[in-house]
């Protein structure tokens, strides 16, 4: 019996952490994928900041004008002088990188912007309105998203020539129906919820409704949404500046870079590469926020 008496229970040193709940098990991966989606966060913010900044600040840090011919050399590699080379006329491709971002970032943000803006807009309020016209907005916006958005930008651009406000309105149009139909799911669930319904039954207008209880629970949505597209649009507009069909020159933006010195190709030349990774860098950056940003929402829901 004092034999029994002095056993102890086999879990009377097992340490407390571990007897009421595998903390070290669970907590570690969770610490671990929390710290994984803040460098991700960090790095994606990083990458897009600094091409936000060339983008606002890259024409006054160009050492060179952006058409100005500073060598005779076509082609030429890295250098002190010209830390990014020559095109293919001779231009410094550091200067022509710097200005350029411009319009392509500037371009991408605008038309993401308004694409969001409108689609959200309409896809939110149609939800509000009588079924007949939310049903004859949704036939629009669903004739809209059936047309690619790059044969739509062809036809567009053929009919009526390049021109930057021609660029802007093709890309809206492309993408703003798909904008409005994420919206309209959103509004959609939200509408029935009970806020919403309270909000009908003391009487207030559709646009109160819609800016005061429906927006704000799908604001986050939107803005993830809008990242995606702003991605979506730099490639677009890039393909059409390759083709020729994009920003027209003097101008010209990093797709227009990369078209005009397409020569240079076979020889590794700087100065077609150097674009390719400017759109490559950018596209890849706001990703890697876009994706950190969603996936920590998913996660505080959780």
């Amino acid at each position: 019996m004092n034999s029994l008496k002095t056993m102890t229970h086999p879990k009377a040193n097992t340490p407390r952490r571990l007897r009421h709940g595998s903390h070290l098990p669970v907590g570690a991966p969770q610490r671990r994928n929390r710290r994984r989606l803040q460098l991700t966060r960090w790095i994606g913010l990083g990458v897009f900041g600094f091409w936000i900044l060339v983008a606002l600040f890259g024409p006054l840090l160009a050492p060179h004008p952006m058409g100005a011919f500073v060598s005779d050399q076509m082609f030429g590699g890295m250098s002190a002088a010209y830390p990014l080379g020559t095109d293919y006329m001779g231009r410094d491709m550091l200067s022509r990188i710097l200005t350029g971002a411009r319009y392509t970032v500037g371009l991408a943000l605008v038309a993401a912007c308004l694409s969001s803006l409108i689609g959200a807009g309409f896809g939110m309020l149609s939800v509000l309105l009588p079924k007949w016209l939310e049903e004859s907005v949704r036939r629009i916006f669903d004739t809209l998203i059936s047309i690619p958005s790059k044969m739509m930008a062809l036809v567009m651009v053929s009919a009526f020539g390049a021109s930057i406000p021609l660029l802007i309105t093709a890309t809206v149009l492309s993408y703003a129906p798909g904008a409005f139909r994420i919206a309209h799911s959103l509004a959609t669930n939200l509408a029935t919820m009970e806020y919403v319904q309270v909000a009908h039954t003391r009487g207030e207008g559709r646009l109160y409704i819609a800016a005061r209880e429906i927006f704000p629970n799908m604001i986050q949505s939107v803005l993830t949404d809008m990242g995606m597209r702003f991605v979506f649009i730099v490639l677009l507009l890039s393909g059409m500046s390759f083709l020729g069909l994009g920003v027209q020159p003097p101008a010209a933006d990093l797709g227009s870079l990369v078209r005009e010195n397409i020569g240079g190709l076979s020889q590794g030349a700087i100065a077609v590469i150097a674009p390719a990774l400017a759109i490559g860098t950018l596209t890849i950056g706001a990703n890697l926020l876009i994706d950190s940003l969603s996936t920590s929402r998913a996660t505080q829901k959780e």
